[in-house]
């Protein structure tokens, strides 16, 4: 395993993060593993050399974080992992149970805190802008967070670029915890973010953590292979995907996996982590094989003339992801 710091900061996160959404409560999404089913991944993701996991509150309303914590709890020692955790969406139906308040934060993290069975997170993350909240008072409440010592580092997820540099500029001004990663949407069917998040964060030292680096298995398959349950059943996957532009991208990605021999995951996967400034993609799994061959693309060498022929078939897109 490679070990990367994370942004400017001195923490050492393994390259790949894996992500804990899959990991909670069947019921809350079709393909959603049972604890039980979750448990043996994530054993095997710290055997492997992973130490960086990334979860929120939200995952299958709180029972990600549950799991996850009571899994770390058994398999790992504290001290040795790198545990991130989001807040800001609902947690419940009151107007104060959701958003970037400082009363919403200040609940959530104990909230999560004691759902993760913790006592403190290595990574607290804010998982969108919130337009209803100033921006001091959520910085200023990420600050007193830290400063508490139930955080280490705080991130953010998924903004526009003017948004993350006024945060960080806020941040700077006011002597507050500054950001040191950005979660952000990107993978070969979503480039939009090489225009200017990824090159701020370049600028800033900030860590690029992309989620849904495999576009939520979309890159993963033929176009003409029989859908998962995860691609029948994610409405969000198919408001962000599948348009024929999108298609042309997963044919080079095919075209290119059958020649190397290997899966469209691992190819798709090993071009984002070829790619400037990514530090740690957030991948999922929910099958061994998915983790295994995750592991594997991080050896999987690619010329130029092979990133180029991925890249080749892309267009624009409207924004996607940030609400």
């Amino acid at each position: 395993m490679q070990y990367v710091k994370l942004g400017r900061s001195g923490l050492k996160v393994s390259r790949l993060c894996l992500g804990a959404m899959s990991y909670g409560n069947p019921q809350a999404k079709p393909w959603i593993l049972s604890e039980e089913q979750g448990r043996p991944i994530l054993r095997r993701a710290l055997e492997l050399g992973i130490n960086f996991f990334d979860t929120a509150d939200m995952y299958s309303g709180g029972d990600s974080e549950r799991v996850l914590g009571r899994a770390l709890r058994d398999f790992a020692r504290r001290e040795e992992v790198v545990v991130a955790t989001k807040a800001y969406y609902p947690t419940g139906a009151g107007p104060n149970q959701r958003g970037l308040s400082r009363k919403h934060l200040l609940h959530a993290i104990d909230a999560s805190l004691t759902r993760l069975g913790m006592d403190y997170v290595d990574l607290y993350q804010v998982h969108r802008w919130d337009d209803d909240t100033p921006l001091e008072e959520t910085l200023e409440t990420l600050h007193d967070i830290v400063r508490s010592g139930k955080a280490r580092y705080v991130g953010a997820s998924s903004m526009y670029a003017w948004q993350f540099q006024k945060a960080l500029m806020t941040a700077e001004r006011h002597g507050w915890t500054r950001f040191v990663s950005m979660q952000n949407h990107y993978n070969l069917a979503y480039r939009e973010e090489e225009r200017e998040m990824l090159p701020l964060c370049r600028d800033a030292g900030i860590a690029a953590l992309p989620w849904s680096p495999l576009a939520r298995g979309f890159l993963a398959r033929p176009r003409n292979k029989a859908a998962t349950v995860r691609a029948e059943s994610d409405a969000f996957a198919q408001a962000l995907y599948y348009s024929e532009d999108d298609f042309r991208v997963v044919d080079a990605v095919a075209e290119l996996a059958a020649e190397r021999g290997m899966a469209q995951a691992q190819v798709a996967l090993a071009w984002l982590l070829h790619r400037p400034g990514v530090t740690a993609p957030i991948v999922g799994a929910t099958k061994m094989e998915h983790l295994e061959q995750a592991m594997e693309a991080l050896a999987l060498p690619l010329t130029q003339e092979e990133c180029a022929r991925l890249e080749a078939p892309y267009r624009p897109h409207r924004v996607l992801g940030h609400d």
